[in-house]
């Protein structure tokens, strides 16, 4: 047996139990911590060789592991723009370089540009909506952009597309040919007329007014007129109409028939392509109602407020009730969280050991979900913490017991001489 063996593994105990209490102070002082994942040192023997009729004394080595997949507590805020997840996942964010990576800490606000920005300084990232959702890359950052809110402080949509959910009464009589709207814009005779507002490319208001004939038994015609080409808000107009089709419904049950013409279509003026959904119209023996009418776009507003459902789609609200989606915030999965390199403002950046990244939206396979107004709190226990610290406590100064009596029988042995 070694004296210096002895002192050696003194010194490595104390080493451990340093580090220990390392991980005890760093989980202490993160205890309020949005999003942080407690940490812990485990230790593992170091055993040396021995020669028969001796032993020489190893040491302990340290290794600490990060719980990034538990799962804290959530503690409900005033905040839409704070984020908790629920189940497995991670926001994407980035740094002041664009240096993407990944966290829990969901206390997202705006800062000066518009920018969600969370406590550590990091803007998280999502695809904006322009407006269908681009292609994602499933293993990579590719498309991601800030979230970024000052954008929608003035926006304006031009509509591409609506749906009329009505009724058409089966007892209507016949319209004349002669005067159909789709071949007199000057006089003619219709069924039934609504009246839908769309916006154009700059977000001006285009009223488009829509009459349904009957042209004969389980056949309407729809034709499409812009409101603005009259001037006593119905016929005569300026022009024909925008578009005209006709529409035809099963006799036995009164919806539309199989291979019906459901959708008109025509281009707003000043506008974009517009396409109008029929396929939820019927025809049956009463008045006719309007059940619902739908149409997107919307005009030059603000956004009063934002909303941020739980599979990610942002949705801004303005003025006029429109509730038009911006943008869709992602979750980022890996095979291994608790092998992720934590870094510097809560994130975790990816290693060999964990995995590489996998870009999913939340409520899809592995990922969990969003839950706005709400933040994950830190998964540290005080109680096991101050536990931990007075057993590494202990262990500290026993170990250092250890090296006072090596250092005590080196002196003995050093003295045997004088």
């Amino acid at each position: 047996m070694s004296l210096y063996g002895i002192m050696r593994t003194g010194v490595s105990g104390m080493n451990a139990q340093a580090t220990r209490l390392s991980t005890v102070a760093e989980n202490v002082a993160n205890v309020n911590t949005t999003g942080y994942k407690q940490s812990s040192c485990e230790f593992s023997s170091l055993l040396l060789s021995t020669c028969p009729g001796g032993y020489e004394s190893g040491s302990v080595l340290t290794a600490i592991r990060n719980h990034v997949s538990a799962q804290g507590s959530l503690h409900d805020t005033a905040s839409d723009t704070d984020l908790a997840i629920i189940g497995d996942g991670f926001f994407v964010v980035a740094d002041n370089n664009s240096a993407p990576a990944l966290s829990r800490a969901g206390s997202f606000v705006a800062d000066g540009t518009g920018n969600l920005t969370n406590a550590g300084g990091f803007t998280l990232l999502g695809y904006r909506l322009d407006p269908e959702l681009p292609a994602i890359t499933i293993n990579g950052y590719s498309g991601l952009t800030p979230v970024n809110f000052e954008e929608l402080a003035l926006s304006a949509t031009a509509s591409t597309g609506g749906s009329i959910v009505a009724n058409l009464p089966s007892t209507s009589a016949v319209v004349d040919p002669s005067v159909l709207p789709s071949l007199n814009a000057n006089t003619s005779s219709y069924s039934a007329k609504s009246s839908l507002l769309t916006y154009d490319n700059l977000g001006g208001e285009v009223k488009v007014d829509f009459y349904f004939a009957k042209i004969a038994e389980n056949e309407w015609e729809i034709a499409a007129f812009d409101s603005s080409g009259s001037s006593v808000n119905g016929f005569p107009y300026s022009s024909g109409p925008l578009s005209t089709m006709t529409l035809t419904f099963d006799p036995a049950t009164g919806g539309v028939a199989p291979g019906s013409q459901t959708e008109l279509q025509f281009v707003i003026p000043n506008g974009a392509d517009f396409t109008l959904d029929l396929s939820g119209m019927s025809q049956l023996a009463t008045d006719y109602v309007v059940l619902s009418a739908d149409v997107n776009g919307n005009p030059p507003s603000g956004a009063d407020f934002v909303e941020i459902n739980s599979d990610g789609f942002v949705y801004a609200t303005y003025g006029n009730g429109t509730r038009v989606p911006v943008y869709r915030i992602p979750l980022a999965h890996v095979e291994s969280p608790d092998m992720l390199d934590p870094a510097a403002g809560n994130v975790y950046r990816t290693t060999t050991d964990s995995g590489d990244v996998q870009i999913g939206f939340p409520e899809t396979g592995p990922l969990g979900s969003i839950r706005s107004g709400a933040l994950e709190q830190s998964t540290v226990d005080l109680a096991t913490e101050l536990t931990s610290m007075i057993d590494a406590q202990r262990s500290y100064t026993a170990n250092s017991k250890v090296f006072q009596t090596g250092s005590e029988l080196m002196d003995v042995l050093v003295n045997l001489k004088r």
